[in-house]
């Protein structure tokens, strides 16, 4: 499987990450972004020198915006160290805007809003909570969103909605919507209709959810060049939006 490039450059790479692929290697031992990349800048470096007797040393590449296995989307990768802790910085300082776009299940109260909560990742069972701010380990996660388009579909409403994560915990677009009430469409962790036992589980086996990291914006920490990294969301849940506004 060869990566589907959305921009590249001599210092970042970034990508399309298909539903059901981890950003990174992982305890399945199954195809990973970060392996599928460094196999195509090894096979792109190695074309460059077939005729050469040079080798080639195994690329660098270091994930920025980790996304969970059942999210698709723009993925960003450094190419070297020193980028890699530029753009770590960068999202510390918030100075990365970040867009997904979400299908949930039910509506929300208010057409656009902010979301501040608390949030506690517990790892051994891989979720996340909502907890009191004086929580030990708790850390402040904040979302702005804005609601799209509202449907009644046959399994219920459902809201297509646009966040800006401000933030980036742990589960946190998925945390956070499932406890202001509206959980994300095929969460089988967040959204009990989805969950082994949910009336819609057998719909949507935990590979693929209703969020898509949909744009990214920020000034190139080398080149100080503005970039803009957009794809439109597809899959199943944005699927049904489709065919609920034909």
């Amino acid at each position: 499987m060869k990566p589907n490039i959305v921009f590249e450059d001599e210092y970042i790479i970034a990508c399309v990450k298909p539903y059901g692929v981890p950003s990174q290697p992982d305890k399945t031992y199954g195809a990973d972004m970060v392996t599928l990349v460094k196999e195509y800048l090894y096979d792109k470096a190695s074309a460059d020198v077939k005729d050469s007797d040079e080798e080639i040393e195994e690329p660098y590449v270091a994930v920025i915006n980790r996304l969970d296995r059942p999210v698709g989307g723009i993925i960003l990768f450094a190419k070297d160290e020193n980028t890699a802790a530029k753009l770590s910085d960068m999202v510390q300082d918030g100075e990365i805007q970040k867009y997904y776009q979400v299908v949930v299940s039910g509506f929300l109260n208010e057409p656009e809003g902010e979301y501040i909560d608390y949030l506690l990742h517990d790892k051994k069972q891989n979720v996340a909570k909502v907890v009191s701010k004086d929580t030990k380990g708790a850390k402040k996660a904040v979302l702005r969103y804005e609601v799209l388009d509202e449907l009644d579909t046959d399994e219920g409403p459902v809201s297509y909605v646009l966040v800006e994560l401000v933030t980036g915990r742990h589960h946190q677009i998925r945390c956070q919507m499932a406890s202001h009430g509206t959980p994300v469409w095929g969460d089988t962790k967040y959204n009990p209709a989805f969950s082994k036992n949910g009336k819609n589980h057998s719909k949507n086996k935990g590979q693929e959810i209703g969020l898509y990291s949909t744009r990214m914006e920020f000034t190139h920490p080398v080149t100080g060049e503005e970039v803009f990294l957009h794809r439109e969301p597809e899959g199943k849940a944005f699927d049904i939006i489709d065919q609920m506004d034909w």
